[in-house]
């Protein structure tokens, strides 16, 4: 909710109430909605690398529902009886240090792989007591910049921290069908919400390019289809212009296979032509577009061209396994003719 100079001096919540969060959930393009929940107790952490540390500092730690983590459950999970929390850290803190902290103290950057080398600590204190808490990086997150623990902790937390502190929710989470849906933007601005506009940009960037790949990807089976029916009609043409030929051939003891030979080679030749024609202009077309990419969504890692080799390969043996077994058998029914 927006917060203006009137909520500031009358002292209204901006919290959402149920009610509110109901409501939203019951839209057409609305799949799910989640509430941040946040700690009603005092958190302060400590963050270190390689025994060097970073970071010492009061924080605000957040959850949201567990179904909105992409990450292995298994991994997102805390047991009261194990001093133990799994942490989602957002990945600007680690831009932050790779290319400023890392870079100044000669200290070894922090990549996915090597999360483990992150050593984190809370201390919990309210309601008159305080523990510690060793805090387990299990992944980054591009989407939200606040520190992710599990719900399950949040609220075993709060319950045995701050008992007499009802939680209150000031942000949601909101998964669209579409989201560029009208519905849900005058929704919004009827209601006074803000957005993060920037993620939301993203996402609609998203949708539309997810469109346009399904699109491309439709047209392209289309295409290759009707380049397979072409194919086979014009080997069965070229077999039935060559019919006297092949009997005479097969008559005076030549193999089925032996016959067959020539087309079948003629095809896995035209067949190999197409494969390296198409992975030539994937190669060059492949750096202007992977390039603008790179700058919609910056948190994509680099890629390379194996996947699409890969499959390539496997349509290229398909298609020439098909075409042989095709003229194969149209070679023996010229024979029986």
């Amino acid at each position: 909710k927006k917060i203006g100079t009137g909520t500031t001096f009358s002292g209204r919540s901006s919290a959402f109430t149920a009610a509110e969060i109901a409501d939203m959930g019951n839209l057409a393009d609305v799949t799910k909605v989640g509430a941040f929940v946040g700690n009603e107790f005092k958190v302060t952490a400590k963050m270190g690398v390689n025994g060097t540390s970073v970071l010492n500092s009061e924080l605000f730690l957040q959850s949201v529902p567990d179904e909105f983590v992409d990450i292995d459950k298994t991994e997102w999970s805390f047991d009261g009886t194990k001093r133990e929390v799994p942490i989602i850290l957002p990945r600007t803190y680690i831009n932050m240090y790779n290319f400023g902290f890392a870079r100044q103290r000669s200290l070894p950057k922090i990549s996915d792989g090597i999360m483990t080398m992150i050593d984190f600590v809370l201390f919990v204190h309210g309601d008159g007591k305080q523990a510690d808490f060793k805090g387990r990086v299990v992944g980054f997150s591009n989407k939200m910049n606040e520190i992710l623990v599990p719900m399950a902790f949040m609220q075993w937390a709060n319950k045995e921290y701050a008992p007499d502190n009802i939680p209150e929710s000031t942000r949601l989470m909101v998964e669209l069908d579409n989201p560029a849906s009208e519905q849900y933007s005058s929704y919004l601005d009827s209601k006074g919400y803000e957005i993060d506009s920037d993620k939301l940009n993203q996402e609609k960037t998203t949708y539309f390019l997810r469109l346009v790949v399904s699109l491309v990807l439709i047209i392209g089976l289309v295409i290759s289809i009707l380049s397979f029916y072409i194919l086979m009609l014009s080997i069965y043409l070229l077999v039935e212009k060559n019919q006297t030929k092949v009997q005479n051939l097969l008559l005076i003891g030549y193999r089925s296979g032996s016959v067959a030979m020539p087309y079948q080679l003629l095809t896995m030749g035209l067949n190999i032509l197409v494969l390296v024609i198409a992975l030539l202009a994937l190669f060059f077309v492949r750096r202007y577009y992977m390039d603008m990419i790179y700058l919609l969504f910056p948190q994509i890692e680099e890629s390379t061209m194996l996947p699409a080799i890969a499959v390539g390969i496997i349509l290229f043996l398909v298609v020439t396994a098909v075409n042989q077994i095709v003229i194969l058998r149209k070679i023996r029914q010229a024979a029986s003719n």
